[in-house]
């Protein structure tokens, strides 16, 4: 089973010893196991908690999956395309990129942006005819999945018939959701059923997972096995002091208390996209009522100056995989007496044991910062915005006129009247784009942390492009920087952006569709999506009082070395 070691300042030591014993004395963990939810808000959440005993469950019916498995390989299918979005998707996206294309069995893809561009790069990848889909949405309703489906579907009833269409579909959804109504009226293959107990976000270990890991190839016998000796080490009986989650989510929730709320993720090479799905983990479930962690996946570890006093780090890594420069780094960090969390993995299959040791920690630290760890009222904001502007479109067929603050080499850059009246202030007469980025980030302070949220195609390119950014902000600035591609982030760490602690600076980047795509049944097409999900994004994140402004370009490859140039220029 993986292990936890911590490095921890004098500041900080003592209080976790305390918290410990006082979690231990008060019995708190056995009240966690027994769903009481006075731990927490004394609100809704005991009605949350289905995840503690679903890997159980899980182990106690093997066969489905494994008949799954099976039936999938000889129905002759080449490729899995996962239609999701956030807690549908981040799971099988982190078992895709670790565990790779498994000999034998279909290659497993996730696809959850509305960037045209990104859809039809899903698109090219795959024989449509030897592909099966699997459509991933718990409620049903969520956009996303709803739209992706109807985009496939038609596509799939174009190159097999309408006949077979159903029959390279499958659905995971909630008993009763609307997802289950349009499976069985388009007679899928399957549906498995989540269960309702259960919040996206803390579904790895249910069909949500599950079903795109046996597909793939995944053997979640041994997976779910390894998982469970987590479970029990985690269980309401072991002492506080031994238990791997409470002791890992008393550091994390301590440390927030003492002004430490950024947590920065540190992965080895084979398991590096176990950031993405601890980011939605701990910033929807932390990040509210002016609470919260701030996870910072993907920043390039720096010299131990660059970091203030609001960090902690931790490293996650298999035994087998270590980056020796990576290692030197986290060594240095420590030696520094920043606060470190090593985390070690035999292998790849311990990546259950870590979804379920980071939900169990999630739910510590929630409860000991005094929130609700299960609910996402922000994220819910965002989805009423965007669905009054696609629903403005569906009557008008165009967005409401926007007007720029500023206007440069064709770059518009956007924001609200009270950023602007900041930004024009801090400005003075510079009114160019470079100008106006340098009073924006000029509003940094210590503590505080840089995001760029990024409405564009997610490719190893435009990525490189925008870490830049950041990086060059955060050398700058010493502050924490975090990098999100929408829309998926609004699923994720956007709650924490609109309902967490206000210390985040924001620059959303979207751009114009060279290429787009129709959305079957709506007047709307995926560009209007994408445009509509930033606008209810930004409306939200003005709403809630954040330093925020936009900058669109026309054409995002000339466009982002022009907004790169600019940011370079405004740090000086």
């Amino acid at each position: 089973m993986s292990r936890l070691k911590s490095s921890l300042p004098e500041s900080l030591a003592p209080t976790v010893k305390t918290t410990i014993a006082e979690w231990q004395s008060g019995g708190k963990m056995e009240r966690l196991w027994q769903r009481d939810a006075s731990l927490w808000t004394g609100d809704e959440e005991s009605k949350w908690l289905g995840w503690l005993d679903i890997t159980e469950e899980q182990i106690a019916h093997p066969v489905e999956l494994r008949n799954l498995a099976k039936e999938v390989w000889s129905a002759g299918f080449k490729d899995v395309l996962l239609l999701g979005m956030g807690g549908s998707s981040l799971c099988p996206e982190v078992l895709r990129m670790t565990f790779g294309k498994i000999a034998g069995y279909p290659d497993l893809h996730v696809l959850d942006s509305t960037d045209p561009a990104q859809v039809k790069a899903f698109e090219s990848k795959i024989e449509i005819a030897r592909t099966l889909f699997i459509v991933s949405s718990k409620s049903g309703s969520t956009l996303e999945p709803n739209i992706f489906k109807q985009y496939f579907f038609e596509r799939t009833k174009q190159a097999v018939g309408a006949d077979k269409a159903g029959s390279h579909f499958i659905a995971i959804t909630d008993p009763g959701s609307k997802m289950q109504q349009v499976a069985e009226a388009d007679r899928f293959r399957h549906i498995f059923f989540g269960r309702p107990s259960i919040g996206g976000r803390y579904s790895a270990l249910s069909n949500f997972g599950m079903v795109p890991a046996a597909v793939m190839g995944v053997d979640t016998k041994k997976f779910l096995d390894r998982t469970q000796e987590m479970v029990r080490a985690c269980g309401p009986t072991a002492p506080v002091e031994e238990n791997p989650g409470a002791v890992l989510g008393i550091i994390l929730g301590t440390a927030a208390h003492a002004g430490r709320d950024k947590l920065t993720i540190i992965t080895s090479p084979d398991i590096s996209d176990l950031g993405a799905w601890l980011e939605q983990l701990l910033a929807e479930s932390t990040g509210k009522v002016g609470e919260g962690i701030i996870p910072v996946d993907r920043e390039e570890l720096a010299a131990p100056e660059i970091y203030g006093n609001d960090r902690v780090f931790a490293y996650i890594h298999t035994e087998h995989a270590t980056d020796v420069k990576q290692e030197a780094k986290v060594a240095a960090l420590e030696k520094a007496r920043h606060p470190v969390l090593r985390i070690s993995m035999a292998d790849v299959y311990d990546l259950g044991a870590e979804f379920f040791r980071w939900e169990i920690a999630t739910a510590v630290a929630g409860s000991i910062i005094g929130i609700n760890a299960f609910n996402q009222p922000d994220v819910e904001a965002s989805k009423i915005a965007t669905r009054n502007l696609t629903s403005e479109y569906e009557r008008t067929g165009s967005l409401p006129a926007e007007k720029p603050v500023v206007e440069d080499g064709g770059i518009k850059l956007f924001t609200d009247d009270r950023n602007a009246a900041d930004l024009a202030r801090a400005a003075g007469g510079d009114k160019s784009l470079a100008g106006y980025l340098k009073a924006h980030l000029g509003r940094i302070n210590a503590g505080d942390y840089f995001a760029v949220l990024g409405y564009i195609q997610m490719n190893a390119e435009h990525e490189k492009k925008l870490q830049a950014i950041r990086h060059a902000v955060r050398d700058k600035k010493r502050v924490a920087t975090c990098l999100g591609f929408g829309p998926r982030f609004l699923h994720s760490t956007g709650q924490a952006y609109k309902g967490g602690p206000n210390s985040g600076v924001f620059l959303q980047v979207t751009c114009d569709d060279a290429v787009d795509l129709p959305v079957p049944g709506q007047k709307y097409t995926f560009g209007v999506v994408k445009a509509a999900q930033a606008r209810g994004d930004f409306q939200v994140l003005a709403e809630r009082g954040r330093r925020a402004s936009r900058v669109h370009l026309p054409d995002v490859e000339s466009g982002l070395a022009t907004l790169t140039a600019a940011v370079q220029k405004a740090l000086g």
